[in-house]
């Protein structure tokens, strides 16, 4: 789970079992053998050695870090995976540019009187060191541009070589998959961009939350060329990124003759608000850098079918966590045993069960261990705009993102799923080692967008996740009252180190289900397709 969702992460957990729809599977004796092979003392040893405290918290582009890339491309070699990274290596490089802002100044024409980091802040251009440039300003709702879905806040608007700023959310008729998908940063930026503005500034429109001046640095991820391909503060042709506090939003509304209340009230309607904001800005900053190589682990199990073995499964987790940071109670190296030593090690589960398989599926695997989940799903999100192979070829995506192996593992929620034609394996996967499958207990957090799961749909190809259900042992199927707690304490802390709350068994069971849905689709002559009319098979 990433750092940029940590708020998003408490919420009542309300489950509703779906009715069995899946006929009972047939594996033959050599796959039911196989997985068997999947062992919960390995899972713990892996988890172990990924969360010890000498690869200090697996910072991408840190020593601990490569420490870890050492580690899994031992495993995958003891396990017959062969490589499929760049150049017949393991490896994908990705390069990290974290980059910083500086000297930043906004004037507004029409005088009114603004102060950095308080009443406004900008982000860092990772490619434009200096930027300078004056512009109209003008209201663009939610920066949503969706006609299918019969909402578009540019219709009617002209924002061509200018500045928009806009207020976060989505309207209430969109259902929490789509809202969190069209509240995407990186999705707003290129919908300003393809209309033609030139500067997006997202306004606050809550009274009770206050601007942060603090400059961390924001990271993007560059090519060989040196051009930006994934970034949630970058798109081509937009010139700045920047916010609005609440003050200075509602005093420019006013001065429009805007009321924030009703505003707000008719875009969460439905009915787009756009207006030109009768003044301009000129804004001026300059950015400087620090890159640091990250590294995709790509392996691969090539495929039985002469044809078919060209076409790819991937199954996906990422080796990174937050390094070291700030101490809580004596300790600051953030381990992330369970973020996501946890999924790491369930990946390597996965590829155990291949390894012992001697008629391999039908199409190839790929085993993708990912970085920067942490920054921002940038390992992913390059890897899924620049495969090591054919982006044509990949199918699916089955993502595996701190499992939360905790308790026994008695039913699921297949986050994404239900967008495409893979509920249908994970119905099947699910039925064959008794496990309930559920609705997603918290469908306002939009857990489906908030992992690495999320680049490969960006791309088009269809995704899921596992998480946790809400069946107990004894029968309460109460599971959150347990996670809340365990969550809070560790979630994203030092303690999250082996000696937390473990159940390798329920390990094992996320490894042999996360196999068996991938499985199947390898097996399966038809590719998986998004559901008609699916926003994310038309985005």
């Amino acid at each position: 789970m990433n750092k940029f969702h940590r708020l998003l992460l408490i919420g009542a957990l309300v489950t509703v079992t779906r009715p069995g729809i899946a006929q009972q599977i047939k594996l033959s004796a050599d796959v039911k053998q196989a997985l068997t092979k999947v062992s919960p003392d390995q899972i713990k040893a892996d988890i172990a050695y990924l969360a010890d405290d000498k690869l200090q918290g697996r910072l991408p582009g840190t020593p601990g870090f490569q420490m870890a890339i050492d580690y899994v491309v031992g495993r995958l070699q003891s396990l017959d995976v062969k490589p499929a990274g760049e150049n017949g290596t393991w490896l994908q490089q990705v390069k990290l540019r974290r980059a910083f802002v500086k000297t930043p100044a906004i004037t507004l024409d029409n005088g009114l009187p603004v102060i950095s980091g308080t009443d406004y802040t900008i982000s860092p251009n990772p490619v434009m060191p200096a930027v300078n440039f004056n512009a109209p300003l003008v209201f663009a709702g939610y920066g949503i541009s969706e006609p299918a879905l019969g909402y578009d806040d540019y219709a009617g608007l002209d924002v061509k070589g200018k500045v928009i700023v806009i207020t976060r959310g989505s309207p209430d008729k969109f259902s929490s998959s789509v809202a969190a998908h069209t509240m995407n940063a990186a999705k707003i930026l290129k919908e300003a961009a393809a209309h033609g503005a030139i500067g997006v500034i997202m306004a606050n429109a809550d009274s009770t939350l206050r601007m942060t001046a603090a400059n961390r640095g924001v990271y993007s991820v560059l090519d060989k060329q040196g051009n930006v391909v994934v970034s949630r503060t970058y798109a081509n042709k937009i010139n700045m990124v920047a916010a609005f506090g609440y003050k200075l939003f509602n005093t420019l509304l006013k001065q429009s003759g805007k009321s924030m209340p009703a505003l707000l009230a008719q875009l969460k309607a439905g009915t787009p608000v756009s207006f030109p904001l009768n003044t301009g800005i000129h804004a001026s900053y300059t950015s400087t850098y620090i890159d640091v190589m990250g590294y995709n682990i790509i392996g691969k199990i090539e495929g039985s079918d002469p044809i078919l073995k060209k076409q790819y499964i991937v199954h996906s987790a990422h080796l990174d966590h937050l390094g070291v940071s700030t101490p809580v109670e004596g300790d600051s190296i953030y381990n992330g045993a369970h973020d996501n030593a946890s999924g790491v090690a369930s990946l390597l589960g996965i590829a155990t069960i291949y390894k012992n398989i001697k008629v391999k599926p039908k199409r190839s695997i790929l085993t993708v261990f990912v970085t920067g989940e942490e920054l921002g799903e940038l390992g992913s999100g390059f890897f899924a705009k620049e495969p090591t192979v054919p982006i044509k070829d990949i199918v699916a995506d089955v993502n595996t993102d701190m499992p939360t192996i905790i308790a026994p593992l008695l039913s699921v929620t297949a986050l994404g799923a239900e967008h495409s034609s893979l509920s249908k394996q994970v119905a099947e996967a699910a039925g064959y080692l008794g496990l309930g499958v559920e609705d997603d207990p918290e469908p306002k957090q939009a857990r489906f967008t908030r992992s690495d799961q999320y680049s490969f749909v960006l791309a088009g190809i269809p995704a899921l996740h596992i998480k946790y259900g809400s069946k107990t042992v004894d029968g309460k199927n109460n599971m959150n009252d347990l996670v809340a707690p365990w969550r809070a304490k560790y979630y994203h802390k030092p303690q999250d180190d082996i000696n937390g709350i473990f159940d390798f068994e329920a390990g094992k069971k996320y490894a042999q289900l996360n196999f068996l849905i991938g499985y199947l689709v390898a097996q399966d002559p038809i590719k998986p397709t998004w559901n008609k009319g699916d926003i994310f098979g038309t985005n």
